[in-house]
């Protein structure tokens, strides 16, 4: 493994939505996969899913036309409305390509929340997938931000 095949990077928002209203747009299937894209012409398929503790979700991620990429989600702590740790195994062509350890924490703030995501990276293929990670969740965060708008 490089020098440079882990990181850990985390992102902050404050949001106009209480963590009620913001906890089903982050676990549920349906709502993760409007913002779970991160770019344009990009999709992310869920082909299944277990939101508890212990259970498992698998999605495919990529290009509209040809999502090559697949994701192994397992979620090992769901305080409701406040904190989910999973894990997530991102693989092509049945290749694992990287791991990432992620905490999800939400508090009120006001009417709104305060949201911290921390994704803890490793990359099985060499430093690039580090930058990769970072730039999906940073597209992903972004399309956060436009759905809780538009939940507002």
């Amino acid at each position: 493994m490089t020098d440079n095949s882990t990181d850990t990077f985390t992102f902050t928002r404050d949001l106009a939505l209480n963590p009620t209203r913001i906890w089903p747009l982050l676990t549920q299937p349906d709502m993760r996969a409007t913002w779970g894209a991160p770019g344009e012409g990009m999709v992310l398929e869920t082909l299944s899913s277990d939101v508890r503790v212990g259970g498992t979700d698998h999605q495919r991620c990529g290009p509209a036309d040809a999502p090559e990429f697949e994701s192994h989600t397992r979620w090992y702590h769901l305080e409701d409305a406040t904190r989910a740790v999973y894990t997530e195994v991102i693989e092509a062509g049945g290749m694992a390509l990287g791991a990432s350890l992620v905490t999800l924490e939400l508090v009120a703030k006001g009417a709104g929340s305060s949201l911290s995501v921390t994704v803890a990276v490793s990359s099985f293929v060499g430093p690039e997938m580090i930058a990769e990670f970072q730039s999906g969740w940073t597209g992903s965060m972004e399309n956060l931000d436009r759905l809780v708008a538009a939940q507002d």
